[in-house]
């Protein structure tokens, strides 16, 4: 019975570590999504390259992008096991909450 108990445990685990993985490897695209976006705009506001694009649009395209990705993240990094925030450390390998390792 404690084998069946401990292969239930390994894999979840397992599974805890891997959907970590999937939520690590989304947060890095979404952040360079938003930095690129908040950089575009930087850029495209001092060396117009079509046309010029008005201040408030560009503006707006940062705030938006902002917005977007912090609501991102409040879905997104979220222990596997307890569903609480993981902070700020990307490369976080337990979780402060529920103490799981994630890596």
């Amino acid at each position: 019975m404690s084998g069946e108990i401990a292969m239930i445990q390994k894999k979840d685990d397992k599974q805890i570590r891997h959907q970590f993985h999937i939520r690590q490897s989304r947060q890095i695209i979404a952040i360079t999504i938003a930095l690129f976006l908040v950089l575009l705009s930087a850029v495209l506001y001092k060396r117009p390259i079509f046309m010029e694009i008005p201040k408030g649009v560009l503006f707006g395209i940062q705030i938006a992008s902002i917005a977007a990705f912090l609501g991102f993240t409040a879905f997104n990094w979220k222990c596997p096991s307890c569903d609480k925030s993981l902070g700020s450390n990307i490369h976080r390998r337990v979780c402060k909450k529920c103490g799981v390792r994630l890596q």
